[in-house]
């Protein structure tokens, strides 16, 4: 067997071979031997089927086999001969060339990506500036009025007046599409908050200037990505009659109302709760300064400074989810030009090519920077995330999980939150200095 495996750089290597047809048919015997002793087949008993029989019944089969364990064993030569061992490799290693040739030997060709080797040096000297988050007395007064206001009960306004945005209209109301109700389309006494976006688009609008006990022929249509097929895009008359208008009555902020919003603290005073609604407030302010400004200049800053051999066939799957991406996005029309011209999508794939490397570049630097900060992330972390995730969206937390495993998403969240506790470690630690 012709052999000869040679390192294209750190993280790429590829194998060439020619296989002999001796090869291939020694192994062919092998595997037609060891096929014979469990097959079944009728006229023999188990373990007494000739060799001959099941070479002749199996040929394609037993053809492939033998083929490949051939490539395995040209696979295991090559990464012994340069000294890589299986931890080392990166998904799984691509045959890009297979051709049979007419004397019975095949010419063979397999690219193996390995694990980048990366040279962080100072890195930490990349990180940018961080300026400390402050809230001011206003706004933290602000969403502490805006609590009380969502957790205060809610009373009939003392005065009839027309509904206004904001108010709580208590209504009847009943849809109809080209004459007919539609099932799910009708309430009694429903309070709909005017300005929640929780209605038809342009419903809640219509409601504004209704007055007690007025009846109103509401008129809108259905967005076309409703998830009722049988009403998606229709227009729809709604019959509304308005009952009432409440509001929510916020009592006095004080130590009292700060005990009920702090139930664990008995000793709680407005004042606690002022420093608690600062706490989240930094928190979130801080969390949204890091990942929407601090961390794309970062991240741009690493994958410019920091140099390395990328495996390309990591570069080339990362090509071609956007591709695919760019593709389910098409009109059918788009798609049927590149159907026509199939260089439009090397086009495609060559404009795509620049973002995919640095994204690919982006997340193997991740992975050194938390190996270097010693950040670990648990596959039962990912799974509470997850968790708390689907309880804030009212969703079914086990379907969910199920969901992203079945998917395989898991990998990828748990790299998600690998970057968010490496980078926010280091700004951290730069806001400290």
């Amino acid at each position: 067997m012709e052999f000869k495996a040679n390192r294209v750089d750190e993280a790429n290597v590829e194998i060439k071979a020619t296989i002999s047809k001796e090869l291939i048919e020694k192994n062919l015997d092998k595997v037609a031997a060891q096929a014979a002793k469990t097959m079944n087949v009728q006229g023999f008993r188990k373990g007494k089927v000739p060799v001959a029989v099941v070479k002749q019944r199996y040929a394609d089969k037993l053809l492939e086999d033998a083929q490949g364990e051939a490539i395995r064993k040209v696979l295991d030569e090559g990464l012994k001969q340069l000294d890589i061992k299986n931890e080392d490799l990166i998904g799984e290693p691509s045959i890009s060339k297979f051709d049979k040739k007419d004397n019975g030997s095949v010419e063979l060709e397999i690219s193996v990506a390995c694990k980048p080797q990366i040279n962080l040096g100072d890195y930490k000297t990349l990180v940018p500036k961080v300026k400390a988050i402050e809230v001011g007395i206003e706004k933290i007064d602000a969403r502490l009025t805006e609590i009380a206001s969502q957790s205060a009960p809610l009373e009939k306004i003392a005065r009839k007046r027309a509904a206004k945005d904001g108010d709580f209209a208590v209504i009847d109301f009943e849809g109809f599409v080209d004459g007919v109700a539609f099932e799910g389309g009708k309430a009694e006494k429903y309070p709909l908050q005017i300005g929640s976006g929780s209605f038809i688009p342009g419903f809640e609008e219509q409601v504004i200037g209704m007055k007690y006990e007025e009846q109103k022929d509401i008129t809108v249509q259905f967005p076309k990505e409703y998830q009722a097929k049988d009403l998606a895009g229709k227009d729809a008359v709604f019959k509304v009659t308005l009952h009432e208008i409440q509001e929510r009555k916020v009592g006095d902020l004080n130590d009292e109302f700060a005990k009920t919003m702090l139930p664990n603290d008995k000793d709680a005073t407005l004042e606690t709760l002022r420093e608690k609604i600062k706490e989240q407030m930094v928190a979130t302010e801080k969390a949204t300064y890091y990942r929407e400004e601090l961390k794309p200049v970062f991240l741009d800053t690493l994958v410019e400074k920091i140099n390395f051999a990328l495996p390309k066939t990591v570069v080339e799957q990362e090509i071609n989810f956007a591709l695919n991406g760019k593709i389910r996005a098409m009109s059918e029309a788009e798609i049927n030009e590149l159907k026509e011209n199939a260089s439009k999508i090397e086009e495609i794939r060559e404009e795509l090519k620049k973002d995919a490397t640095n994204s690919v570049k982006a997340t193997f630097i991740i992975d050194a920077l938390a190996k270097a900060e010693s950040i670990e992330v648990s596959d039962q972390e990912v799974t509470q995330v997850l968790y708390f995730e689907a309880l804030q969206m009212g969703q079914n937390p086990q379907d969910v999980i199920k969901q992203y495993q079945e998917a395989g998403y898991l990998p990828a969240i748990k790299m998600s939150i690998i970057e968010e506790k490496v980078i926010s470690k280091l700004f951290d630690e730069k806001l400290a200095k």
